[in-house]
């Protein structure tokens, strides 16, 4: 499953598409109109992939889905929050530096860390180990463990799962660890854009849990004249992702 996942995870990468179409206009050379129609495609489809707004619409959406937690809100009926992977910098920068690194999802373990601080009762569950993991290389959990000791959060407030690759594992994993009660009540911290797939499979997999989403990527609106090819990039391939996986989801049962 995580092996087909990965080679659909390549039909996410907008670049893909425009790659796929030059290949078959070079297959069409023979037909001279057919070729330059599909190269003029791509070169459009290209181009139009910079062009913020409409990506960021459709982040939007997911991120709409569950309401922002407003900073000082009563958690006292809360038992802990389960923190989803997902924010650090890859094993092989991580492998070459002393100080924990962070990618742009940081909100993932920096926001937790501010709750902790008003409301110390809590626990945390962190759950991640990180497809492909080379031999020696460090899990998503022990990166994270790197950030949280040098934040000063005390070691016996967190719980590591280092085994999951995929948000249905990091449901099923953690809800295996000793001392975790998933009736209970749980925040589940990850990235507004991933908190409709994640609320559900966590929801299917028989925890109670209420979101915090975090990492927002969209305004309440983005204006017409944004245009990146870069940021378009990242941004189609972020929805694209959360499309797809949220299909497979359904298909196999884990939503």
């Amino acid at each position: 499953m995580l092996i087909a996942s990965k080679f659909f995870a390549l039909f996410t990468q907008p670049l893909c598409w425009v790659i796929i179409l030059f290949l078959v206009s070079l297959w069409a050379r023979r037909r001279p109109a057919l070729a330059r129609f599909l190269v003029a495609s791509a070169l459009a489809f290209l181009l139009s992939l910079g062009w913020q707004p409409l990506p960021d619409f459709l982040i939007r959406h997911l991120e709409t889905q569950y309401a922002e937690m407003p900073p000082g809100a009563d958690l006292r009926g809360y038992v802990g929050m389960v923190v989803l992977g997902g924010s650090t910098e890859a094993p092989y920068i991580a492998n070459a530096h002393l100080q924990p690194l962070l990618n742009d999802a940081a909100e993932r373990l920096t926001a937790p860390v501010a709750v902790l601080q008003t409301n110390p009762q809590l626990r945390m569950v962190y759950t991640g180990g990180g497809p492909n993991l080379a031999p020696g290389a460090p899990s998503e959990a022990q990166r994270a463990k790197l950030f949280f000791d040098s934040m000063g959060v005390p070691g016996k407030s967190v719980v590591y799962e280092n085994a999951s690759r995929t948000t249905h594992e990091n449901a099923t994993l953690s809800a295996q660890l000793p001392g975790v009660d998933i009736t209970q009540r749980w925040l589940l911290v990850t990235s507004a854009w991933h908190m409709p797939r994640s609320m559900a499979t966590f929801t299917k997999a028989g925890w109670n849990v209420t979101a915090y989403p975090v990492d927002f990527r969209t305004g309440l609106a983005t204006p017409w004249t944004e245009y990146s090819l870069a940021s378009g990039l990242r941004s189609w391939q972020l929805v694209l992702h959360e499309m797809l996986g949220s299909g497979v989801y359904r298909l196999t049962g884990r939503l």
